[in-house]
């Protein structure tokens, strides 16, 4: 199958979903929290600063809150329609850094792409040990889990199925172990993001959070969680090679293997010029993460690293100046969509400020919660992402509609905000690799001739298993020192 008919199978399941569009989403949330204005009482929060690193935030102070008249000399804290219509554009304003930094780094990451370093240095490495066996397995999925926890890979992940599918074939393994080394080496990398700008550093940038300070915990997080993974997958395929018989896939390979190894490709050629893409992105990454830990930077400071590292690679892959500018553009314009709806959905917290009830809601969730236990708070916020997922299939979507409340709500409870942000990054991806609805799910499925039942089928145990040690990653970051 090739990737236009996996496109086509990724539309066709999105409009049997019918889901309400995002944006639409987001706006009906702005009406819906314009309307609380008028009902729920107003009140604030005393409010202090704290610098992390190069940035600071505002955070409220717990045991100081007090009410407020909505109408005053000063003012009206209730919010008509014309403060409804220009929410969207405060919220765009209000999460400024966050917007620029999504941009710029699609642009970025365009470019970096455009060199085709990344997807010939894998293929390099997995042809150099294709003919290692088993161990093709667990090197494999280390390569995407790599992938995956540091730049988030997704559509990226498209051309592996197709280049792996012969390989294990012809190892005598199914199109299901494909589908895993492939799609769950990469999908335990992005659940357990350590610098991935998709899910970790939004979530921090829209949070508040600046350093990235659990990074050393995320990396621990990372190597336990992939080594499951590999373990999980090896028993798998130990299985079907022992016993073709045993494969949930038998019945629909059998007349695939014939078609798909006769049509496999040939080696491309990895240049030297490509060589010093992957050095040069390498580097980036390291003065990245120095950054994050040794200074604390912030959305700023992240932009100007991948600023850098779309110039360096660019260059180094030998793209023309005017060819590097229209990569970058078309890199900003794939992620408009990301970008702005962080944007339009900060518009909902706009409207809670302006109407001075986000304190409110916070202090009567914090009177409740108090009384609950840290951990079943966590496994409810945990839920809570997972849930929010489903309806709303974007990872940056799921960012920007829980984080402005669950962050600060989870801060208010004496329990570190960076709990909030574990949460998010597992519940939201677990979610969508399962989920009918997210595109890179179905399109890796449909590529693999796969069916959900039988990913389902294959996956629940182990994805049950990976819920309940993922919630107590979460109850461990929330309890860490702020």
């Amino acid at each position: 199958m090739d990737n236009k008919t996996a496109v086509t199978a990724v539309t066709n399941e999105k409009r049997k979903m019918n889901l309400p569009h995002i944006y639409a989403l987001a706006f009906i949330f702005i009406v819906i929290m314009g309307g609380l204005t008028w009902v729920i009482p107003s009140g604030q929060y005393d409010r202090r600063d704290v610098t992390v690193g190069s940035s600071t935030k505002s955070v409220p102070v717990d045991g100081t809150y007090h009410s407020v008249q909505k109408v005053t000399k000063d003012g009206d804290t209730r919010q008509g329609i014309f403060d409804i219509l220009m929410a969207p554009t405060r919220g765009v304003q209000k999460s400024a850094d966050v917007v620029a930094f999504v941009l710029l780094l699609g642009g970025a990451f365009q470019i970096l792409n455009k060199t085709g370093a990344i997807t010939a240095g894998m293929k390099r490495a997995i042809k150099k040990f294709g003919n290692k066996g088993a161990f093709i397995i667990p090197f494999s999925m280390l390569l995407f889990g790599v992938g995956g926890t540091m730049t988030g890979m997704a559509e990226e992940l498209i051309p592996f199925y197709l280049i792996f599918m012969p390989l294990m074939f012809n190892l005598g393994y199914d199109s299901m172990t494909t589908f895993l080394i492939v799609f769950l080496g990469s999908g335990i990398g992005v659940a357990a993001g350590t610098v991935n700008p998709f899910n970790v550093l939004i979530a921090q940038g829209v949070a508040g959070i600046a350093g990235n300070p659990q990074l050393f915990f995320r990396f621990l997080q990372f190597i336990f969680l992939e080594a499951l993974a590999i373990l999980f997958v090896l028993r798998y395929a130990k299985k079907v090679k022992e016993n073709p018989l045993s494969s949930i896939t038998y019945k629909t390979d059998l007349t695939w293997r014939e078609e798909i190894v006769s049509a496999e490709s040939s080696e491309e050629e990895f240049t030297v010029r490509q060589k010093l893409v992957l050095l040069s992105f390498g580097f980036c990454m390291v003065l990245m993460v120095y950054g994050l830990v040794k200074f604390g930077w912030y959305m700023d400071e992240l932009s100007a690293v991948f600023i850098a590292m779309g110039l360096l690679t660019g260059i180094l892959g030998g793209l023309k100046v005017n060819e590097m500018a229209r990569e970058f553009v078309k890199g900003m314009g794939d992620f408009v969509y990301a970008g702005l709806i962080i944007g339009v959905s900060r518009g909902i917290l706009y409207m809670a400020e302006s109407g001075m009830i986000i304190d409110t809601i916070l202090h009567t969730l914090t009177g409740f919660l108090h009384t609950v236990p840290s951990a079943l708070f966590i496994t409810a916020m945990y839920l809570i992402e997972g849930l929010i997922s489903i309806v709303v299939p974007t990872t940056s979507g799921v960012a920007s509609l829980t984080m402005p409340i669950l962050a600060p709500l989870t801060e208010l409870l004496k329990l570190n905000p960076e709990g909030a942000v574990t949460c998010f990054q597992y519940a939201n991806k677990f979610t969508l690799m399962l989920s009918p609805t997210a595109p890179v799910t179905v399109a890796g499925i449909a590529i693999c001739r796969l069916s959900f039942q039988q990913w389902w089928k294959i996956i629940w145990k182990f994805m049950l298993l990976i819920v309940i040690i993922t919630i107590g990653f979460a109850v461990i970051s929330s309890m860490l020192t702020v």
